[in-house]
This record gives structure tokens, C-alpha cells and sequence, in this order.
């Protein structure tokens, strides 16, 4: 499977670090981390029907991109034993866009979201920080072309064109715990989506052509179409719990 990767100096990114619980495992003297993207785009057949949002019809994100980038870690320990290697997905101390960014693997949108020039923003980002010195990436251009269709397309005026306003954006929304607005109930029932909010990526040019993950293992496990009777354990949509998910599809009944 051969995932794109690229290298960036560690240095670029530590005056940047995000404080959480995974910040105490970057290697002591770390020199650069490895960008690695997991595309998860499937094709437009296979979201027909789709009642959630696209990272979410296939199995839990985290399980699957996980169990890879742990992989590549431990073989990274097994050529340079001399050195130290973590790996981190989602839950990460990184900047994960600029780090991507910075290993020359994209651009980043006026969304905020990651964008490959090969699978389009269709992708989770996983890094692996070590002490071992790689040549790092040649930088290419950081932002994208700029065309503002995400932020004409968003329904809540969420993007602004310096960037996203987390607490407007409808993926957002859909995840709060508890009862929904009138006006947020109105626009997941418009989209038909039970679950997070693809509008903003669906309209981007860079994803016209997105190519097909060569991930197993996202193909294998999709289930574009979510009722309450669906088996919620391993998707990406639990940790927020059943009775989210459950009141939001009782919105698109």
C-alpha cells in the first residue's frame, strides 16, 4: 500500500504544539516528523443513499488509520533501533494541516482542511515524530487556489476566508449533545445528513477528480446509509454516544 508520506523539521511546528495528554509522548530532541495521509474517498456510487457524513460510512477512522500508522512505526524502530519514534492520529499535540503542509503533501483550504493533490480532501492525516535527523520535503505552495466556492456553498456562513468558525459549522452542530436549535434541525433535515456536513468539501474543485482509496479497509467496511438498528459501536460517530446520532435521525424521518 503506498501511501503518501513526506518529512518536515520538528523545529517548524514546537513553537506551535496543541497541549493535550499525547504532547508528554514527542521524542525528547525531536527532529522531524513524518507526515503520512490515509485517503478514505470511496467514489461517488458508494455514497449514494449516504446518510452521514463520507469519513464516517466506513469503519471507525481511528481503528483503521490506528493499526497502519503503528505499523509503519514499529518498523521505523526496527531499521534505526537507535532511535525514537511515536506516532499520532487525530488526538495529536501537532498542527496535522501545517505539518502536511510543510512535508510538500497539499495545501491548505480557505475551509481549513487539508487538501492532496491526488485524493483531494478526502483524507485523515497521521504524523510520527522522532529524534532521528530525515531530509526534509521541499516546501511547494501552503494555501489553495482561493476560488471561495466552500465559503459561498456553507449554509450557516461558517467560512469566512481567514479560516473556519468551529462553533457555526453545521458538522459541528450535529455532534452537540442534548436538544437542537429549530434553525440547526431545519438544515440537517435540508442536507439529509445525520452526521457532520460534507457541503463545503463536495463543491471544491480540488475534489472533482479525488482517486479512490487503495485503503482495504475503509472499502470494506462501508455502510453509507445509518438507522438506528446499525451497529454504532466501531464508527466514527460514538464517542459522542447513541442518543446524538438517534435524535438526529429522528430529524430526517
Amino acid at each position: 500500500m503506498g501511501l503518501p508520506y513526506g518529512f518536515s523539521a520538528f523545529s517548524d511546528v514546537s513553537d506551535s504544539l496543541i497541549p493535550c495528554r499525547a504532547k508528554s509522548r514527542i521524542p525528547e530532541n525531536a527532529k522531524t516528523v513524518i507526515s503520512i495521509l490515509f485517503p478514505y474517498y470511496l467514489g461517488e456510487e458508494a455514497y449514494e443513499g449516504s446518510n452521514v457524513s463520507r469519513y464516517a460510512v466506513s469503519e471507525d477512522y481511528h481503528n483503521i488509520t490506528g493499526k497502519i500508522i503503528n505499523e509503519i512505526r514499529d518498523n521505523l524502530k526496527e531499521a534505526f533501533p537507535g532511535n525514537s519514534f511515536e506516532a499520532f492520529v487525530d488526538n495529536s499535540p501537532l498542527p496535522e494541516v501545517r505539518c502536511a503542509v510543510n512535508a510538500g503533501l497539499g495545501v491548505m483550504g480557505i475551509n481549513n482542511l487539508f487538501i492532496s493533490p491526488v485524493y483531494g480532501s478526502w483524507v485523515f492525516l497521521g504524523e510520527i515524530v522522532t529524534d532521528r535527523a530525515f531530509s526534509v520535503s521541499e516546501k511547494k505552495s501552503s494555501l489553495c487556489i482561493g476560488c471561495m466556492e466552500c465559503m459561498s456553498a456553507c449554509p450557516v456562513g461558517a467560512i469566512t476566508g481567514r479560516g473556519i468558525i468551529k462553533e457555526k459549522c453545521l458538522s459541528f452542530l450535529s455532534q452537540k449533545k442534548g436538544e437542537l436549535d429549530e434553525e440547526t434541525e431545519r438544515l440537517i433535515e435540508k442536507t439529509g445528513c445525520a452526521w457532520g456536513c460534507d457541503i463545503c468539501q463536495k463543491v471544491c474543485p480540488y475534489n472533482k477528480n479525488a482517486e479512490i482509496t487503495p485503503i482495504k479497509e475503509f472499502i470494506g467496511t462501508a455502510v453509507p446509509f445509518v438507522t438506528k438498528e446499525t451497529e454504532i459501536e466501531n464508527r466514527a460517530f460514538s464517542w459522542r454516544g447513541k442518543a446524538v446520532i438517534d435524535r438526529n435521525l429522528d430529524i430526517l424521518k
